[in-house]
């Protein structure tokens, strides 16, 4: 209970950054968004560490390529997220950003060899095709929409989540050799310095408003990595992962009360085929697990 308590506080602070994001202005480039975000999520995670008593020993790494390359694909993934937030209805991009770990799969078959049976194989596709049916009405080929911002919008959270589970593969190889609060640690301070590199290609001046929303969103952002990290250690991930879905349903509280979006039903058509399709592939991986568990035991000499 303490692990899934802990889940669900995680994604209320994640979707509370994303509020805060969305509500800071449209006129802000996703670079500027990206350098708040990870520069004062470095706020609460120091304190934690410090706190922890790993403040030290977070900092040794043996493979400070491999954070870099993790850090700049998580760079890129999190400045088209935004983007996209900017331009679609909170829920819509909530739901299309569940993609990702269905492409996880995906990608953890074709690069790190994983097993995928036919049951999750065909879980994916479903899911996926409930990500087609959400992006479809802003994505027409039949009409003026295909350029319009929303479908821009929605082509940005779609590449933000191939990304995303593209990082989400460089992160399993990480935790081979590193451990958590390093990885972590080792992000923000990448994505920081990697999004100050948008500089040039145009800041704004936020206002007083802008500005605190902003820093708001990267303390959030800090604070949702340690629940989430935490939560971890009280259970099980097949345990816990359903409650990442409880996310859509604050997104359309709070896209209908915020900022004024109701949900279209394909959106909530599309959102539930893919939230049953993602639930079945963390039960499979759950039933999988047992059974390995299962055999292990049984190969185990005993006495």
């Amino acid at each position: 209970m303490v692990g899934i308590a802990l889940k669900v506080a995680s994604v209320t602070v994640f979707v509370t950054m994303s509020t805060l994001i969305k509500a800071s202005g449209e006129g802000i480039p996703a670079g500027q968004i990206v350098f708040f975000r990870s520069a004062f999520a470095m706020v609460p995670i120091l304190i934690f560490l410090a706190l922890r008593g790993q403040l030290v020993t977070a900092w040794g790494t043996a493979n400070p390529m491999s954070h870099f390359g993790r850090g700049l694909v998580g760079v890129t993934a999190m400045s088209l997220g935004f983007y996209g937030i900017m331009r679609l209805p909170l829920p819509d991009a909530i739901a299309i950003g569940y993609a990702m770990p269905l492409l996880t799969v995906v990608f953890a078959a074709l690069f790190l060899g994983e097993k995928v049976r036919i049951f999750r194989w065909s879980a994916v596709a479903v899911g996926l095709g409930g990500v087609l049916i959400i992006t479809w009405p802003r994505l027409s080929l039949f009409g003026d929409s295909f350029g319009s911002s929303e479908a821009q919008g929605a082509l940005a959270v779609l590449a933000s989540a191939t990304l995303g589970a593209t990082a989400m593969i460089l992160v399993r190889k990480l935790v081979l050799t590193e451990r958590t609060p390093t990885i972590v640690l080792y992000f923000s301070l990448t994505a920081t310095l990697l999004s100050l590199a948008s500089l040039p290609f145009g800041w704004v001046v936020p206002d007083w408003q802008s500005l605190a929303l902003m820093t708001l969103a990267g303390f959030c952002g800090g604070l949702g990595q340690i629940l989430l990290t935490q939560s971890y250690r009280h259970a099980e991930v097949s345990t816990i992962a359903p409650f990442e879905y409880s996310s859509i349903v604050l997104g359309i509280l709070i896209g209908y009360f915020i900022f004024g979006d109701v949900p279209t039903w394909t959106m909530l058509t599309g959102t539930t085929i893919v939230v049953g399709a993602g639930i079945f592939v963390i039960l499979r991986e759950h039933s999988l697990g047992l059974e390995r568990k299962a055999q292990r035991k049984l190969v185990t000499p005993q006495g």
